[in-house]
């Protein structure tokens, strides 16, 4: 098996939750001049030398045709997520996002791979017309990073529409948990909570997101691969609970025993028309599909978060805005 963007936050999940299960993983983790595994470093030193690591790029399409090679499934998890950078950098999201996807495809449909399943986000929805949303929702590229992830998605439709490519389109609600970084609102939120800071500073806290924990959005995946009725579907994964950025900030509030100031910072917020204001996931399809359904609750996954935040720091000011 292959998964791209490995040495991610969910990537890294992935890879450990496939290895556990027995099967032979090359991972593929994004070049870097100091061969810094990224998230895969945290996995136990049993599960690690059982994993091909391989650095590189899915911009280079001569390296996705090498590792497509011989594989039964590809996890595509590789791509640029952050949407404030977006916001800054949108030719680089078309490269990465739509761009990678394709040389992947295209990698995939020449070896004849088994099964690929393509991720995308709850951000191609944006914010919901109606809720719980479901897979039939429309899509509306609400930011720069959305509109790529949007058009990847079409792009893999086509390829099982048009060359019969077994590809599964994954639609992950907001995960979180260990190991993620600093531009996503949980861990954001955490770092400034356990700061000797006496206030948390943060962007809007009324938009609606639903919540799900890492290791239930790796099952999903792992589910998706293995099955054959998601072929050429699009499947979205979630708990159906919405919860705000500010009930967030008071379940972590109390769970870890504070009561700080909140202060909300005008440049973490976003361009009004921009933010998606209510995610929630109608996960049915999931559920009937894959026989998946969430397992970890709210809280139980925020303690996790929280736990792994006590270990380790950030290395970076939690003070500091990171886009």
């Amino acid at each position: 098996m292959l998964v791209t963007g490995a040495g991610g936050f969910i990537g890294s999940h992935l890879a450990e939750e496939l290895v556990k299960e027995g099967a032979e993983v090359t991972a593929l983790v994004h070049y870097n001049s100091g061969s810094n595994i990224s998230n895969l470093s945290y996995l136990d030193s049993h599960l690690l030398p059982q994993i091909k690591i391989v650095f590189g790029d899915i911009q280079d399409t001569f390296l996705m045709n090498q590792l497509s090679e011989g594989k039964d499934i590809v996890f595509h998890l590789a791509a640029l997520i952050g949407i404030p950078y977006s916001y800054v950098a949108p030719s680089a999201y078309v490269a990465v996002n739509i761009s990678g996807t394709l040389n992947m495809l295209e990698a995939a449909r020449s070896h004849r791979v088994g099964k690929l399943v393509v991720t995308s986000t709850s951000e191609t929805y944006g914010t919901a017309l109606y809720a719980p949303i479901d897979e039939k929702h429309p899509m509306q590229g609400q930011s720069p990073y959305s509109a790529t992830k949007i058009g990847a998605d079409k792009i893999a439709e086509s390829y099982f529409l048009s060359f019969g490519l077994p590809v599964c389109v994954f639609r992950p609600f907001n995960t979180f948990g260990p190991r993620q970084s600093m531009r996503a609102v949980i861990p954001t939120i955490i770092s400034q909570v356990l700061s000797d800071s006496g206030e948390i500073r943060l962007g809007s806290l009324s938009p609606v997101r639903d919540m799900l924990f890492v290791k239930d959005t790796a099952r999903g995946f792992m589910l998706a691969g293995l099955s054959e009725k998601s072929t050429g579907e699009v499947v979205s994964v979630g708990t159906g609970r919405g919860v705000t950025i500010g009930e967030i900030v008071d379940l972590l509030q109390k769970l870890c025993g504070t009561n700080k100031v909140v202060i909300t910072q005008n440049d973490r917020i976003r361009p009004e028309k921009s933010e998606v204001m209510k995610l929630i996931c109608d996960y049915s399809k999931a559920k009937n599909l894959l026989g998946w359904e969430p397992t970890f609750s709210l809280e139980q996954g925020l303690t996790e978060a929280i736990e792994f935040m006590k270990v380790h720091s950030p290395l970076v000011d939690p003070t500091k805005y990171a886009i």
